[in-house]
């Protein structure tokens, strides 16, 4: 039986040999294409070529590609662990052609690897091509069809509908029919039963689709319309582990040898036997299928956070816990353990796992202790919940609090579910769906960018020549109209550009394009994909002319030097903290620059100041910038240059160098280091385990920072009205002397308190055999009335109720105190509480012996301690 690293080789060798081009996975997270959050298709990085925004550099191409897919139309997420073949991160084997061959070369050759490399029994296969649209004027795909008619028999060549056999990039763009296979790996018993003809494409677990051929040979345009595609292009994908589901001959994906590890990992970490529990089996299914999601997202640089696709991240992270939470009884971190078993597994083919597991370990262990704590306050809330609406003679919980609890504490409508029919509770699904549906709404309406058809001006390849001119003469190559959040602009492809492109953390070039009669700025400049996209409001009034690209000078130079600074500023962070030090994001504007980096401590101010010593004496060394252009990326590593986990480099790359500092980088530079002129780092924190952040100023936002220093210790020599060297003795010395005073003034209050304490006593008051305690309308601190409470519940164990109603900075706020029997009676001091705060306008809670509250009506102090004294009554 062929292990799943063997299928994976034999993959990529048996198309090296019929003259593809083997290529790495791209990274599994997306930053050049505003469309797209994460690679979900083997096709993702070779979207530009398929659009022709730039040339094949290879007409024939193969791969393994990760894939995530866990937002929009392609949202596997729901299905994840509750069958056997849907995962969010799965990987996609895939073969491609540009303008080369085309549909008898992408059948022929799929026939033969899986009948003959990897030996799929030809009887258990089916094809499916496109039937035909009568309303888009689409014929049948008979010449699909005649070259699967020379391997399958007439009654397994299936026709498909659109859904399912016209491939789409988007609304718009390349698309053309595609033709699938399944295949069929039920016992030869189930076969004989029923027809495996009957069951493809109905969802059957063991009837299955495995690989998809897209022949790619129209392009949709925004009115609906085809146009037959100037080149074609074959795209195919496999799915991995669908693929080692079938040659292994298992039922389901997770039992291969690609999940068995990490299933058994986990079973070991919960003590749970997989296959002995439908609920406990999901559940490990969705912690194996998840962990891997995350691992990979880390090392291609996207870590959990609260944006984006940080969100997506730690949503799925979130999952997972919660499945290991409610079915497995886990709730301590457990899913760090899991990484060693996934790099056994995946390390080889991805040795991006292997450099970073003690990172991804950390960044998991940190999330999953930070969740299982919010799980806590969750708990907590629904606790609290529950307990009023029992008390209200309530029995559902109403959808909105049951949505704030999925939203903002991770708890997904089932765990919900669970927590309350153990108290004998339901929940309103109707109104847990409405809130999902505004939510989803909400990110729908906020995510709405509506593109026109490209408009096209006249042919030519876009060149970027910002590396060398701030200006130059240029044409209009095309554009088109965008809306988005209601708003219209345009997007501009130019012949010739000095506008750099927002790529690299680095934001885009601003300026304009000038004509004699005038000129129409250009507000920002982006890339989509490999194409630079300037955007302005409108367009010139001629769109044929000749142009004058010009930059906003001002805003480059200075985006330029703080770029720099950040190379500057990596290599002296590995020299001060050490090796192990790597980018792991940056962000570079003309106002600042923003590096995250690997390192699992805070930074002392000893390394803050070395750092910017290094730096600084980079810059009065000004060194010159070195800049090399098309080298071979094996050349550029030798020299020393770093490449960065979760880029996407070519097999020639940019080199930049300054004095000792060089890096890959595609990015703009000042000419020599001097000119960056200062440079300080204003702050220094952590972003996640083993992730910390740097922020930084240079050139003239670095003077401004200074300044606004030296304005903050010119205003307190002033208050202390002494000379510079006597700032710190002064400041010592006003604390001091706060600090005395802070202790006189606790003395204070606690004799104060002594003696309120002894005046309360003295108006005890005895209700039905109780001993009553009031204060009423007094100025106190809240901590001085907690500690009377306790005083007097000490000196008075037994039948005793203290109640407050007292004043702090004039809101007012009650106190309930009461001695074990009473609450041993039934009194609970939580509950009584909660009504008397609705006289000052306020709420509270506590415990049943003691509990607070506030408000906002000093006026009600006296019926809310009324109502609390006819509790005894």
């Amino acid at each position: 039986m062929m292990t799943s690293k063997q299928i994976r080789q034999s993959f990529k060798d048996f198309f090296a040999s019929k003259g593809h081009q083997v290529v790495p996975s791209a990274p599994l997270v997306i930053k050049d294409d505003p469309t797209l959050m994460f690679t979900n298709a083997g096709m993702n990085q070779f979207k530009d070529i398929i659009l022709g925004n730039v040339p094949a550099k290879y007409p024939r191409i193969t791969d393994s590609q990760k894939c995530l897919r866990v937002s929009g139309k392609h949202n596997d997420l729901e299905e994840v662990g509750h069958d056997t073949y849907h995962h969010t991160m799965f990987e996609m084997l895939g073969n491609w052609s540009f303008g080369d061959y085309f549909k008898r070369e992408a059948i022929q050759w799929a026939w033969e690897y899986l009948t003959e490399v990897i030996k799929i029994d030809k009887d258990r296969l089916y094809a499916t091509v496109f039937e035909g649209s009568e309303e888009e004027g689409l014929a049948r795909d008979t010449e699909a069809a005649g070259y699967w008619a020379q391997y399958l028999p007439a009654d397994r060549i299936i026709d498909g509908n659109k859904k399912d056999n016209f491939w789409e990039m988007g609304d718009t763009g390349p698309c053309g029919p595609c033709s699938e296979i399944h295949v069929d790996i039920r016992s030869d018993e189930e076969r004989a039963k029923v027809d495996g003809l009957s069951l493809v494409n109905k969802s059957h677990p063991q009837v299955i689709e495995i690989w998809n051929l897209v022949f790619m040979q129209y392009n949709r345009k925004a009115d609906g319309s085809l146009d037959p595609l100037p080149a074609k292009v074959i795209d195919t994908g496999m799915g991995f582990e669908r693929l080692c589901m079938a040659v292994q001959g298992k039922k389901s994906n997770y039992d291969t040898d690609i999940f068995q590890p990490l299933i058994k990992k986990i079973a070991e970490v919960s003590a749970t036997d997989y296959g002995d529990d439908p609920k406990k089996d999901i559940a490990m299914r969705v912690v194996a299928d998840h962990v891997r999601t995350i691992a990979f997202s880390v090392t291609d640089g996207q870590l959990p956070s609260n944006a984006k696709a940080g969100y997506v991240i730690r949503r799925i992270l979130r999952r997972a816990v919660r499945y290991g939470y409610t079915f497995l009884d886990l709730h301590e971190a457990f899913m760090y353990k899991l990484i060693p078993a996934l790099v056994d597994v995946m390390g080889e083919a991805y040795p991006e796992l292997v450099a970073q597991r003690s990172l991804v370990e950390k960044v998991i262990r940190e999330e999953e202790e930070s969740f299982l704590r919010t799980l806590e306050t969750g708990i907590r809330l629904l606790e609290k919940q529950m307990e009023e609406h029992t008390a209200k003679g309530e029995t559902k919980l109403e959808g909105a609090v049951a949505f704030k609890l999925y939203d903002t504490y991770g708890f997904p409508l089932d765990l919900t579910e669970l927590i309350l029919r153990e108290h004998g509770m339901t929940v309103d699904h109707d109104g847990f769906d409405a809130e999902m549906r505004k939510q989803k709404e909400r990110a729908r309406h906020a995510a709405a960018v509506e593109t026109g058809d490209w408009v096209l001006v006249r042919d030519g390849e876009p060149q970027f020549v910002g590396y060398d001119k701030t200006e130059v003469e240029t044409h209009i190559l095309r554009y088109r109209k965008v809306k988005q959040k209601n708003k219209s602009f345009f997007q501009i492809v130019l012949s010739v550009s000095p506008f750099y492109a927002e790529m690299g953390g680095q934001v885009g070039d601003s300026g304009w394009l000038l004509t004699e009669n005038g000129s129409i700025e250009i507000f920002d400049t982006k890339r989509e994909n490999n194409l630079a996209l300037h955007l302005s409001n409108k367009l010139p009034e001629e769109t044929e002319g000749t142009f004058l690209a010009r930059i906003d000078t001002q805003k480059r130079t200075a985006t330029e030097c703080n770029h720099t600074a950040t190379h500057l500023m990596h290599e002296a962070l590995r020299e001060v903290l050490g090796k192990h030090v790597e980018q792991k994001g940056s962000y570079v504007s003309p106002e600042s620059l923003r590096f995250d980096f690997s390192h699992f401590q805070k930074m002392t101010r000893e390394e803050i100041r070395q750092v910017e010593e290094l730096v600084t004496a980079a810059i009065r060394g000004d060194f010159p910038l070195e800049e090399h252009r098309q080298v071979p990326i094996e050349e550029a590593k030798a020299a020393g240059a770093m490449a960065l986990f979760g880029e996407k480099y070519g097999d020639t790359v940019r080199t930049v160098r300054f004095g000792s500092s060089i890096e890959l980088c595609g990015g703009t530079h000042i000419s020599s280091t001097g000119r960056i002129g200062t440079f300080r780092i204003v702050s220094e924190s952590a972003i996640a385990a083993g992730v910390r952040r740097i922020e930084a100023v240079t050139a003239k936002a670095c003077e401004d920072y200074l300044y606004e220093k030296e304005e903050i210790l010119q205003g307190i020599r002033e208050l202390i009205v002494g000379s510079s060297p006597e700032i710190l003795t002064g400041l010592r010395k006003l604390i001091d002397e706060n600090e005395e005073m802070k202790k006189k003034i606790v003395e204070f209050t606690k004799e104060k308190a002594q003696r309120l304490k002894k005046a309360i006593l003295s108006r005890k008051e005895i209700v039905n055999g109780v001993s009553v305690f009031k204060a009423v309308s007094e100025t106190v601190p809240p901590e001085v009335v907690k500690d009377i409470a306790f005083w007097l519940r000490n000196e008075v164990p037994e039948n005793m109720l203290f109640v407050a109603g007292t004043l702090s900075d004039g809101r007012p706020g009650i106190t309930l105190m009461l001695s074990d029997d009473l609450v041993a009676k039934g009194l609970n001091a939580a509950k009584i509480i909660r009504e008397a705060a609705k006289h000052i306008q306020g709420g509270g809670g506590g415990q049943p012996h003691f509990a607070t509250a506030g408000g906002k009506n000093p006026d009600g102090l006296a019926d809310a301690v009324e109502a609390i004294m006819q509790q005894l009554k």
